[in-house]
């Protein structure tokens, strides 16, 4: 059932959104052959759709465009050989099917609406740029490359100080996790090469001052995790190379700040309630204000059954 779903769901969610399987309309007459790219059991399957499908390939060059295209109406074409299937099956009418429908549906007109109001937002100026580059220096003046190594460790709230004392009384990494082992506090040790963009921004600062063989704690959802500084090599990037990724950037926090305004006003003029189980969802949650704390600890191998998890998502300006 798992299997059928996952397979069938996003199908049908881009045909029946898309228009996919457009049927002929008699009356109208028949359409012109170039508004047609393929046939399946009657149903037409238009240009429109390849082109649709051609221009959310990202980096596409004509050179490729023809062999893509080939590709895509032959992706169409299977796609609405299910689809019509899963119509005769009428699993258009099964509840879940139904529900994912809808909620897309919901997104993309979310997504659309927001789109068209903010717009494209203006390029920033070079002051703007400038200013931003000598602000993030750990992003590109003293840009650095980082050999990190990580410990998440699932612990409950109670436990925290006592392994934040124990990480700065340990002499090195082995025996700090030799000490979690002991109390039971299940450990995920991870470990490799990051620079600096690919690591969240609010501990980047923190961590572009810490010395070779330094330690930081943060919080994590089910506990800590420790984050060790094996090793890092400065490796700079001028403002003419940084520039295009902070004009990106910029243009990113403009947009989110103006959806944010945007929401605001909605939330604002409109008439909201939370009902039963659902009132403390009009509540603003408040935001975690505690800041990551360092603890000196010498850096050692991880354990041997390291996971190969990258550390952490972060920022990819640079890329």
């Amino acid at each position: 059932m798992q299997s059928y779903k996952k397979l069938i769901l996003p199908l049908m969610i881009a045909a029946l959104l898309a228009g996919c399987g457009d049927k002929k309309d008699e009356a109208a007459g028949e359409k012109a052959a170039t508004q047609v790219a393929a046939k399946v059991n009657g149903t037409e399957l238009t240009v429109h759709q390849v082109n649709y499908a051609l221009q959310r390939i990202p980096n596409l060059d004509a050179e490729k465009s023809k062999a893509a295209s080939l590709q895509v109406v032959r992706n169409l074409v299977e796609q609405e050989l299910l689809v019509q299937k899963a119509l005769t099956d009428k699993l258009d009418r099964d509840p879940t099917v139904v529900q994912a429908l809808d909620a897309t549906r919901r997104q993309i007109l979310a997504e659309a609406y927001m789109s068209r109001k903010l717009g494209t937002p203006a390029e920033p100026s070079d002051a703007e740029v400038s200013t931003y580059f000598d602000n993030h220096p750990e992003l590109f003046a003293k840009r650095k490359i980082y050999r990190l190594q990580e410990l998440s460790i699932k612990a409950p709230a109670d436990r925290h100080d006592a392994i934040r004392a124990q990480l700065g009384a340990s002499q090195n990494l082995n025996d700090f996790a030799a000490w979690l082992k002991a109390e039971n506090l299940p450990v995920k040790a991870a470990q490799g090469v990051k620079p600096a963009e690919q690591l969240p921004l609010q501990l980047l600062p923190q961590l572009a001052q810490m010395p070779d063989g330094q330690a930081m704690v943060v919080n994590a959802p089910d506990g800590l995790m420790v984050i060790v500084l094996a090793d890092s090599q400065v490796q700079p990037v001028t403002l003419e190379q940084a520039k295009p990724a902070i004009i990106r950037l910029l243009q990113t926090e403009a947009r989110q700040k103006a959806a944010k305004a945007e929401l605001d006003a909605l939330k604002t003029a409109a008439t909201i309630e939370y009902v039963g189980e659902f009132a403390d969802a009009g509540k603003e949650a408040a935001a975690p204000a505690e800041k990551p704390a360092a603890a000196a600890a010498d850096a050692a191998p991880a354990a041997p059954d390291a996971d190969a998890d990258a550390i952490s998502k972060g920022i990819s300006g640079l890329k």
